[in-house]
């Protein structure tokens, strides 16, 4: 934290401009050192724009914007500069170079907002927000990492912590003051102060799905016998040909995987190998990805040619199966008599007919039939989820110890650790171990 860092924080490339960022102690130092302006960084105004030139000696860098951001009202809490150059690679490199030259230290992955986070400026759920917020693909990914970025995530968890930490409070003064008239609450007062608790950390748990499907799309596998109609299914729902159709069966050896933005959810759509059996070793081995695809898949489209009789298309998915959608396919061919009293949703990817009942349906899987009324803005990721389930473990460890009639002392261990797992979702803990993890997976310079 003593150390002043800098990073080029615009993708590397050809654009209209190149932005690279300073945090540290000798940040505005630093910019003093290599900017040449009317102004010096010193005495400029906070969260003012200065033009002027980056140099290098005598030599001229590039004209830029700099902006300098007084401690404590920066992104990071520290002094912070931001110099908007030209966006070309190398000069945006060589201006790096000269920060680092000059004393800065190159950031590591995350490193700016890994700062705010040990500087107090947000907290564990916002600071993986902001990555949410970076690679969100659809609207409603987009809303979900806004609402986490703003703190809705952390003031449940908070708000969570807070009943915790009261309910512990009143077990272990009880504890060591027995001698002060401290009545405790037991039996179903306790009980049911365990239960708000219990009943809390499961509607969180209950969002892992939800933000499962945000953050990495919704594994949707397009399955079926060969030439049934597949890889036409996966262009038309992209709107552009991605995979090679063919009347001649087994044309598709290999996954094709795609997302789109479906309504607003991410659909990861992975086109796939037909369902036969084959000789040929090449085909063997892609419907045996097939099958692993499957197996990983959220929802599976299983179309068939409801054109042709039924044959065996039951046996190719588990009776078990809960996630296939039945895609009639090929209605423009008039559909046999065999599939008549079916369930499914018929389209003709030929005609491009039944798509919006298609997207219809697949919306009403995703939501359980409740699009409207569902709240997608509060989603836990697997950290937060691995986190919460320990919670849960220990308050129900906690309210065993009540039904069995142990003494306050083992109620109140179990109600130590799972204010401990609760509080490192948002870090109010010994978050050590976990920042590495957190901040390895954010870009240089954020």
């Amino acid at each position: 934290m003593n150390d002043t860092i800098a990073a080029i924080s615009t993708p590397l490339g050809e654009g209209a401009i190149a932005v690279l960022r300073m945090s540290g102690p000798r940040a505005i130092a630093i910019a003093d050192t290599v900017f040449r302006a009317k102004v010096r960084a010193r005495e400029l105004p906070a969260r003012v724009q200065q033009f002027g030139a980056i140099c290098d000696g005598a030599q001229q860098l590039d004209e830029v914007l700099l902006t300098v951001f007084r401690a404590p009202h920066s992104y990071t809490g520290e002094d912070l500069v931001e110099i908007a150059g030209h966006g070309g690679v190398l000069v945006a490199r060589r201006l790096l170079e000269l920060l680092l030259k000059s004393g800065a230290r190159s950031a590591e992955p995350g490193e700016f907002t890994q700062r705010a986070y040990l500087g107090g400026k947000m907290d564990l759920t916002q600071a993986e927000a902001v990555m949410d917020l970076i690679t969100a693909q659809t609207d409603l990914a987009l809303r979900a990492a806004t609402e986490q970025l703003e703190g809705r995530l952390g003031e449940r968890i908070r708000g969570l912590r807070e009943r915790l930490i009261e309910l512990l409070a009143h077990v272990e003064a009880f504890i060591d003051f027995p001698d002060e008239d401290i009545t405790p609450d037991t039996g179903e007062a306790l009980r049911s102060r365990l239960e708000i608790i219990r009943a809390e950390t499961a509607a969180l748990l209950a969002t892992a799905g939800q933000g499962r499907v945000l953050r990495e799309g919704v594994r949707t596998v397009i399955y079926g016998a060969p030439n049934v109609g597949k890889s036409s299914l996966l262009n038309l729902l992209l709107g552009y040909d991605r995979a090679i159709v063919s009347a001649r069966p087994g044309t598709t050896r290999d996954v094709i995987e795609e997302v789109i933005n479906l309504r607003g959810y991410p659909l990861r759509l992975i086109d796939t190998a037909g369902i036969r059996e084959s000789d040929d070793e090449i085909e063997r081995a892609g419907i045996a990805r097939t099958r692993q695809q499957v197996g990983r898949a959220d929802l599976v489209l299983h179309v068939v040619d409801a054109s042709v009789a039924i044959a065996d298309f039951s046996k190719q998915i588990s009776d078990g199966e809960k996630i296939a959608l039945l895609v009639l396919n090929k209605s423009d061919l008039g559909e046999h008599p065999d599939w008549r009293e079916v369930e499914g949703v018929r389209i003709s990817c030929r005609e491009n007919a039944g798509l919006t009942q298609l997207e219809d349906a697949i919306i009403a899987r995703i939501t359980g039939g409740h699009a409207a009324q569902r709240d997608w803005t509060v989603a836990i990721n697997a950290r937060h989820q691995a986190c919460l389930v320990q919670a849960f473990h220990f308050s129900d460890a906690a309210r065993r110890a009540l039904d069995d009639g142990l003494s306050p002392e083992f109620i109140a261990e179990e109600l130590r650790a799972a204010l401990a797992a609760v509080g490192a979702v948002v870090g109010q803990a010994d978050t050590e171990e976990i920042l590495g993890k957190i901040f390895a997976t954010f870009c240089i310079g954020k």
